[in-house]
This record gives structure tokens, sequence and C-alpha cells, in this order.
């Protein structure tokens, strides 16, 4: 909805023409002009396909394709009951292939495609499991396209199923290897924006997919309409990732406001900068403080005179304030692209992306609770049932440890002594893309 919104959408095209110029990147009109979204919804439980737009975690939803309302959504018979290895192995497996036709159709019918946007959840079983499933095989059909996620990692604040440390962290295990850009979204983080910073005391699902809605049209601002400093998926990857494990991204967004609710008064810059580095308006549960930056990434979907506002002398000041948080042997590492198509009911505001190495405290919360679990082979038989063996456990659970371990080394690493930069990382070699 916010992305039809910021197109002037109700269905029928009401937007300035300048606004519509990169339209057809999400929409398609087949005739009419009448738009529909350029999706695949996908899910293994057939009594939820209808709601797939709304309810993140009940499947995904894959960008940059088609999906025409007449053929419907590819749903599958009998779901996977928060089980990996049934959306991966058995249940997930007999849709895949008929998933993949509409892909294979899709983006032949492009005419430029650069890349895909999944957004899936890692707590069940048809997000995680089939999720990265269809990642694997895309990434195995088209390996030079930019493969870019937005995953809603799982919280107990959030949901009561047991499961989801398994399922998360065999999901992290194959976005790993697979993806070019993850943005993790942490339900957990969401859920205390929503008690803490918005003072809801019980917040539903709509509440969370509203942040994640208004993070999601944040990011993908820059791709959608013109502006001075344009990013798309490869440039945002090149300038973001300085090495190939080491893509996953902390997303944040200024100025918060509830659902329904209007903004009180317009922000300024300098309010709007603060407020972009404020660990209480990031979408994971991680303090930027307790790690450092590698790369950080600014979306700024401003007008042009608040554009002018923010100059080099302001991002100067940022990167001063700052600097303790970033890692000293990369320069210039904030990127900005520049946007002059605000959100809709915000004179501005500002997207945040961050790489830094403090989102190792999410993949330690989820790791614990994945150990305390495995350690006991608890619930472990409903995954062996599906065809999986404990050693695709071990492995998740070693390459997630793996990857912490080059946070951590990245983090402490200093500019003087640059010959320590990769020497613990041979172990590493076999999980690396090459």
């Amino acid at each position: 909805m916010p992305l039809c919104c910021g197109w002037g959408l109700r269905g029928r095209l009401k937007g300035a023409q300048q606004c519509c110029r990169a339209i057809t990147l999400a929409l398609v009109c087949p005739a009419g002009n009448k738009y529909v979204p350029r999706a695949i919804l996908v899910d293994l439980e057939p009594g939820v396909s209808h709601v797939g737009w709304v309810e993140v975690d009940l499947g995904f939803l894959l960008g940059a394709l088609r999906w025409h309302v007449a053929s419907g959504p590819r749903v599958g018979q009998s779901g996977a009951g928060n089980n990996w290895a049934k959306g991966h192995y058995t249940e997930g497996a007999e849709l895949v292939d008929s998933v993949l036709d509409v892909v294979r159709k899709e983006s032949e019918s492009c005419d430029c495609l650069q890349g895909f946007q999944l957004t899936h959840s890692l707590g069940g079983g048809t997000g995680s499991g089939m999720g990265t499933l269809l990642i694997s095989k895309i990434r195995e059909e088209y390996p030079d396209r930019i493969m870019n996620t937005f995953s809603v990692m799982p919280s107990p604040k959030v949901s009561d199923t047991v499961v989801e440390p398994y399922n998360a962290t065999l999901s992290v295990h194959q976005l790993v290897e697979n993806t070019d850009e993850t943005y993790c979204i942490d339900n957990e983080a969401l859920y205390d924006i929503c008690f803490r910073t918005l003072k809801l005391t019980t917040p539903t699902y709509g509440d969370l997919n509203h942040l994640v809605s208004a993070t999601m049209s944040g990011v993908t601002t820059c791709l959608r309409f013109p502006g001075q400093l344009n990013a798309d998926l490869r440039k945002l990857a090149v300038n973001m990732v300085p090495f190939p494990r080491l893509h996953f991204f902390m997303p944040g967004f200024a100025p918060l406001t509830s659902r329904g609710s209007q903004q009180y008064r317009a922000l300024t810059v300098p309010e709007l900068t603060q407020q972009m580095f404020d660990s209480k308006n990031m979408m994971a549960a991680c303090d930027p403080r307790h790690g450092r930056y590698l790369t950080v990434g600014c979306h700024l979907p401003w007008t042009a005179c608040a554009i002018e506002e923010w100059n080099e002398a302001d991002a100067s000041t940022c990167r001063t304030r700052t600097a303790a948080y970033f890692v000293e042997w990369i320069p210039k590492q904030l990127k900005r692209p520049m946007c002059d198509i605000p959100p809709l009911g915000l004179k501005m505001s500002a997207t945040f992306i961050g790489n830094s190495t403090a989102i190792q405290e999410l993949f330690k919360r989820i790791s614990e609770q994945f150990t305390a679990m495995f350690r006991r082979k608890a619930f472990l038989h409903w995954y062996t049932g599906e065809g999986m063996d404990e050693m695709e456990f071990t492995e998740a659970e070693s390459n997630m440890n793996d990857l912490v371990s080059e946070y951590q080394q990245y983090q402490d690493a200093t500019a003087d002594d640059p010959e320590n930069l990769g020497q613990d990382l041979p172990e590493l070699v076999h999980f690396s893309k090459l």
C-alpha cells in the first residue's frame, strides 16, 4: 500500500508523470490504465493465500516480477507446519518448479533484469524453508543477478512457536551463501518500537507490518523515483558490502509514527539525522554502539529545499559525531542517495541502512536459543522425519558461529595492523561464495 500511495494509485493512476517514471519496477498496467503488482505470492497453506499482502510471516513476495490476478497466487495443499524441512525438502520442493516456471517467464519479459527482491519470515516453515529453496534455485539460474531479501527474524515476544530458532538458524545458513543483500527486520525490535516508542500496549501484526512497510518503502525509494543521487540494487551492494559474507544490514526509519496517526510537526534536518542513528529507531534488536559500522547508507526522500540543507558539511558533521562507531580502515563509509519524493503524509523522512558488526547480537540471540534445544535433540525428530540429517544442524550452527566470529574480527581490526585482516579466515573459506 505505501508503494501505491507513493505513486498516487488507487487502482488507477492519479499521480504526476514525473513520479511514475519508474512505476513499472513494481507495477504493470496490462490495459485500461489499471495497475496490478509485479509480484509472485507463494504459500504452502491454502487458507492464508488471500492475505499474503498484509501478513508478513505467512509467506513471501518476490519483487520485480509479475503476478496476474487471473492466475492467482501459487498455493500448496497442506502447509509447512512451522517445519523448515517440509518447506525445503518435501512440500516446498513439490511446488518450487511451478514457481520457477513463472520466474523464468517473467524474467524473460523484462527489458533489463537487475535482480530479485524477496520478503519472507525465518520463523515459520514456508518463508524459511521454501523461501531459501527458491533463493538457491534462482541463484543457480541467474548467478549474475542481485538477490536482495527482506528477512523477518523471529522473537518469543511476538510468536510462541518453539522451533523458531531451528528454522532461523537453518535459513541464515542458506542466506549467507545465496544472497547479496539481506535486510534483517527483527520482530523483537518491531515489538519494542510499538510498545516503548509508539506506546501501543498490545501491538498487533498490523502495527508491526506498518513499520515493515514504511522501512521497505524507504529502502526502495531511490529505485522507484528519480532523484539527484540514485542507488540501484547493484550500486548499493558494491558500496555497502565490503566482504561477501557480511551482507546483513540493519535498517532503520525516522520519524516513527503509529498506524493511522498524524505527525505533530515537521522535523528539522538535524533532528532527522539524530533519530536516524538512534538505536531506538532500528528495525533490528541490536545496539550499534556495541559494534562498529563497516558502511552506512542514508536514503533521503526529501523536498528540494531540504536537500539543500543537507550538504557536505552536514554529512561531515554526522560522520564526526559518530566517528567512534565506524571502522577506521574504510574511508567514506557514508552513502547518501537522494530523492525529492517524500513518503505519503510526511514532508521529510530518512531511511537508515547500516552494515554494522553489532548485528552479531541478533545472531547470538538466535544461536543461544538454537544451542539450548539442539544439545538435547529436542524436536529434532520432526525434521529428520522429513529427510534431514543431524549434520545439517551442526553445519548451520557452525556457520552462524563463524559469521559471528567474522563480524567480531573486523570490529577489532585496526588500520595500523592490516595484515591481521583475514589472518584467521582460512577455516571460513569453505563457506564463502566464490
